[in-house]
């Protein structure tokens, strides 16, 4: 692929680093560096550290360590919540770095855009998980892992070659992410609900022993 120069290349590649960021960090860095190191894009000078030998392997290790630590009901939801504090920089970081060098209140708008697109794809995904894990069955929580790294590398790669349908698809996403976010509140909402009601009888049952 050649220079990513035209307006709608550049655009969608800050925002689909950002939405991939919040999806699965580590997959998205080790993607665009592995592709820019050999070759395959040309990065902009903002996101050329991706393609260093360091920043690709210590990006590919991590991205084992996720896929191998997503699959595990509950160490998943664990997982989200800590990286609630490195998702969301990162995507605004790799946003603002995709735009290249500009003018700087145009980098900072990207960091913005970036951010708040890896925290809905964040909270998506953290909360779609939270809602799987009622389910006794761990097969469903490797068909969403290996969906979600499926939709990041789909994402970037049409972001790369295809940009203005990559920008349709992330404002469809856009529409269901705000679709979705309520109903997922709600049923996160009835399900602390329901545990605490749980917790509250059993502690009530130990406080008063049959006779």
């Amino acid at each position: 692929m050649g220079e990513l120069q035209s307006v709608a290349g550049t655009i969608a590649l800050t925002m689909g680093v950002g939405w991939a960021s919040g999806i699965n960090l580590y997959a998205s860095i080790f993607i665009l560096g592995l592709l820019g190191a050999t070759g395959n894009i040309v990065l902009p000078p903002g996101l050329l550290v991706l393609a260093h030998p360091a920043v690709i392997v210590a990006s590919g290790f991590m991205y084992l360590l996720e896929f191998v630590v997503d699959k595990v009901p509950g160490v998943d939801s664990g997982w989200d919540a800590l990286h609630t504090f490195i998702r969301i920089p990162a995507g605004a970081i790799l946003a603002a770095g995709a735009v290249g060098k500009t003018d700087p209140s145009i980098a900072l708008a990207a960091a913005i855009f970036g951010g708040g697109l890896a925290a809905g794809t964040h909270a998506v995904k953290s909360g779609t998980r939270v809602l799987i894990n009622t389910s006794p069955e761990p097969f469903s929580n490797w068909v969403a892992s290996v969906g979600e790294d499926f939709i990041v590398i789909a994402g970037l790669w049409t972001a790369l070659h295809h940009p203005y349908l990559f920008l349709l698809f992330l404002a469809g996403f856009i529409a269901f992410m705000i679709w979705v976010l309520p109903k997922l509140w709600r049923g996160i909402k009835k399900l602390f609900g329901f545990l605490a009601n749980l917790l509250g009888r059993r502690r009530m049952d130990g406080r008063n022993p049959p006779q």
